[in-house]
């Protein structure tokens, strides 16, 4: 049977043979096929579609970023083999600055994923100089390793598919945090400002979008938002369970 190419199925495959390619060229750890597995189920659970809440959480991240001084966008394996044209869009937009930060790996796979952004049309990758290397606080992980020029003296820091660990570093580390995270209930997503709920993919585009019109400060509480979401996985859940 033919998938139409819109069909989530359709996308979740272009997905994973997008991330097979990216781990067979260097840029995607092993782990990092283990977590997009992880977020396929809970992206099925969301109704494999952006909600009403991640608008919102997008809208509000738009906000914060138009309005950050210093806006930095943390780049992994998969977000670069995935994301790559809107990471690079995003900064151009808001001027924002571009950083590689990973959990496994050594430094060629950072210098993998640098080369891929700029071949893409990035002017400036930061996280691969380890003359500028400065560490957060409260995290033993790679992760703690960030750039003196970007993440370290940022404002604002868009970091999707995070861990919790760092998330709260960056906090404690007074940094306004903007994540996607499939999981409205991980530490990552209770701990920062903006959560964006949803595919990493989809939000990404919409996310560039937004920040291309003037946001008008939003009411926005990342809690309630994310009570929302849960709110709406639930009526998913049940409206799956009667069409079964």
């Amino acid at each position: 049977m033919n998938i139409p190419k819109s069909h989530p199925r359709f996308v979740s495959l272009q997905t994973r043979e997008k991330l097979v390619k990216a781990f067979g060229s260097g840029l995607v750890a092993k782990e990092g096929l283990i977590a997009q597995g992880r977020g396929e189920a809970l992206d099925y659970l969301i109704g494999e579609k952006t909600s009403k809440s991640a608008k919102k959480a997008i809208s509000a991240a738009a906000y914060t970023l138009q309005n950050a001084k210093n806006p930095v966008i943390s780049v992994n394996g998969n977000f670069a083999a995935l994301c790559t044209p809107e990471i690079i869009k995003l900064s151009r937009i808001l001027d924002a600055k571009i950083e590689v930060n990973l959990f496994y790996g050594p430094e060629s796979r950072k210098k993998a994923i640098a080369r891929l952004l700029k071949k893409s049309g990035a002017k400036e990758i930061l996280g691969t100089d380890l003359k500028s290397a400065r560490k957060l606080k409260g995290i033993d992980s790679a992760r703690r390793i960030v750039d003196k020029d970007g993440i370290f003296s940022a404002d604002v820091v868009l970091v999707p598919l995070e861990d919790g660990d760092r998330t709260i570093a960056l906090k404690k580390a007074k940094k306004k945090v903007i994540t996607f995270d499939l999981n409205p209930l991980s530490r990552t997503a209770q701990a920062s400002d903006v959560t964006i709920v949803d595919n990493v993919t989809r939000a990404m585009k919409l996310l560039v979008k937004a920040c291309k019109k003037k946001k008008v400060k939003p009411r926005y509480n990342n809690k309630e938002v994310l009570a929302e979401s849960i709110s709406e996985i639930k009526k998913n859940l049940k409206r799956r369970a009667r069409l079964a």
